[in-house]
């Protein structure tokens, strides 16, 4: 049965839901399903999860945990913030996705406008199907244009941008050789048209170091004159062959996607991971962001010794995550020169029925422009 068909077309784009490890699924949904606002999706070991699209107001939850003193030293000031070196970042990367090569860990992940999905068969973390409707330029895009997915993990992001547009190019980075490995494997076992001209994976830690030169030359950098290839008229494999060749360079790329990866960047090389970002787009270009909001559950779960900086974590494992406020992020962004075009709170609550827990979680949303 698809869900889509019972829900107002005002609400179809609060509604994405996916099986976990092959269940069987049943949606149930209330006697009106007209003036529903949620959905709820039953699976084979009785969890029941409800998700929303703006569940609760986050200066309500704010107020709550703030007033929590068992969640008082998330809010003390943090002097002696730790400086990271970017080659014990990588390492610690590279360990966390060799550890999680089959996908198991991201196996609950499901939420409004990330839907994550397991292959029952190989346990590969499937693609984040909701980028295409929160980001409806990648859908919409002319051909050939050019994606730089920065901080590409294992490929959930550079999937479904390639699945929904045939002719578009992919330059994909990160800073773990494990995660590109990982990646490529994914994408070129898709089926995907022309997957391997179009998936272009190379590794970058893009907060220590400046994007390649082929990607955008020192000339286009200074001067922001873009060099416009006639994609139209040549073949797609030639474009992708001739852009390393070429004596200048691809001419920079159409949109990039920050997802889920400026949050694993220490605070103090935010700065440059952005700037770098900026300077690859071409005056126009678009900057898709999607990453942890202040005040997230998992925010909460760590513990005191854990803080390395003000809002900021290290897991056991030695990788970080920073949690972003509204202003944070776009005090970042703007500060990189580009322009506010979206930024908002996601709020959704997450139901265990069989547990009786209820999760709040906080992803920060934003679209950016890099003025023409």
């Amino acid at each position: 049965m698809s869900l889509q068909k019972h829900i107002p077309n005002s609400q179809k784009k609060n509604f994405f839901f996916s099986s976990l490890l092959g269940g069987k699924i049943d949606l149930v949904l209330p006697p009106s399903v007209a003036s529903a606002n949620f959905a709820s999706i039953s699976l084979m070991n009785g969890e029941e999860t409800v998700y929303h699209s703006k569940d609760f107001d986050w200066e309500e939850l704010r107020q709550r945990i703030e007033n929590d003193p068992t969640l008082h030293y998330h809010f003390l000031p943090f002097t002696n913030q730790s400086l990271s070196s970017s080659a014990l970042d990588s390492q610690s990367w590279n360990h966390f996705h060799a550890r999680h090569s089959t996908g198991k860990f991201f196996k609950a992940l499901m939420i409004v406008g990330r839907c994550c999905r397991i292959d029952p068969l190989n346990g590969m973390k499937q693609e984040r199907r909701y980028l295409l409707k929160e980001f409806p330029e990648l859908d919409s895009c002319g051909e050939h244009s050019k994606v730089l997915e920065a901080g590409c993990g294992n490929g959930s992001t550079a999937l479904p941008i390639l699945r929904g547009k045939e002719n578009i190019i992919v330059f994909a980075c990160d800073c773990s050789t494990e995660a590109l490995e990982r990646a490529t494997e994914i994408i070129y076992a898709s089926n995907l048209v022309l997957a391997k001209s179009r998936f272009r994976p190379f590794c970058c830690d893009f907060s220590t170091s400046p994007f390649p030169k082929w990607l955008i030359c020192d000339s286009c950098r200074e001067t922001s004159l873009i060099k416009d290839f006639d994609d139209d008229k040549r073949d797609l494999s030639d474009i992708i062959s001739s852009s390393k060749e070429s004596e200048c360079c691809i001419g920079g790329v159409d949109y990039v996607t920050l997802i889920f990866t400026l949050s694993a960047v220490p605070v103090d090389r935010m700065p440059m991971a952005i700037s770098e970002c900026f300077s690859v787009l071409k005056p126009g270009g678009l900057l898709f962001f999607r990453d942890y909001g202040l005040y997230d559950m998992t925010m909460l779960r760590f513990e005191a010794d854990q803080r390395v900086g003000f809002r900021e974590y290290k897991r056991s494992d030695g990788t970080r995550s920073y949690f972003f406020s509204l202003n944070t992020a776009r005090d970042l962004f703007l500060a990189a020169g580009f322009i506010e075009v979206e930024l908002e709170y996601c709020c959704v609550k997450s139901v265990n029925r069989r547990k009786q827990k209820t999760m709040h979680r906080v992803w920060v949303h934003g679209k950016f422009q890099k003025p023409l």
